[in-house]
């Protein structure tokens, strides 16, 4: 009888590591894609060197493509982005979005319109018995943009790197 019942206790031990095992297992891999998908519209922004409509319908169009559609809330200051839309509006705090970017002026004497771009992207860790268990936020920084396509050309020092935006 006493074995029996150490077996049983064995039996759940192992039970138990399993399913912490595949739940770490599930995190990595989410997480993972995740910080995957963080890169790409960083690197989406980088290139279009910076966010207008035509960036957030690129951005929207590589996040449904890769099922991305998790929901959070914005940080007061950020500009939050439905993917059913195509515009972006000043974050509510009570309201949910799929992404979230700031701007951030870091000019200097040189470069007087130089900024960067904070991104907030939201993953929910959900295990197929138990479901949604956590909400992380992934966040991540572009480099530099010189010459922001969102902002002015008027005193940008090489014109021709202005001009060439102007469609």
């Amino acid at each position: 009888m006493r074995e029996s019942i150490g077996g049983t206790w064995i039996t759940q031990l192992v039970i138990v590591m399993m399913f912490v095992f595949v739940a770490f297992l599930a995190l990595s891999v989410n997480y993972s894609k995740a910080f995957r998908v963080k890169n790409q519209m960083i690197s989406i922004i980088e290139k279009n060197e910076g966010i207008d409509n035509e960036t957030i319908k690129m951005i929207n169009n590589y996040l449904k493509n890769n099922n991305q559609v998790q929901k959070g809330s914005c940080p007061s200051g950020y500009y939050g982005v439905n993917l059913d839309n195509t515009t972006y509006e000043l974050a509510i705090g009570s309201k949910k979005y799929n992404y979230c970017f700031a701007k951030t002026s870091s000019s200097t004497l040189n470069f007087s319109k130089r900024s960067y771009y904070d991104v907030k992207l939201f993953l929910k860790f959900n295990l197929p018995v138990v479901g949604d268990i956590f909400v992380f936020k992934i966040d991540g920084q572009t480099k530099d943009i010189s010459y922001p396509v969102d902002g002015s050309c008027e005193d940008a020092v090489p014109k021709l790197k202005c001009l060439s935006r102007i469609k």
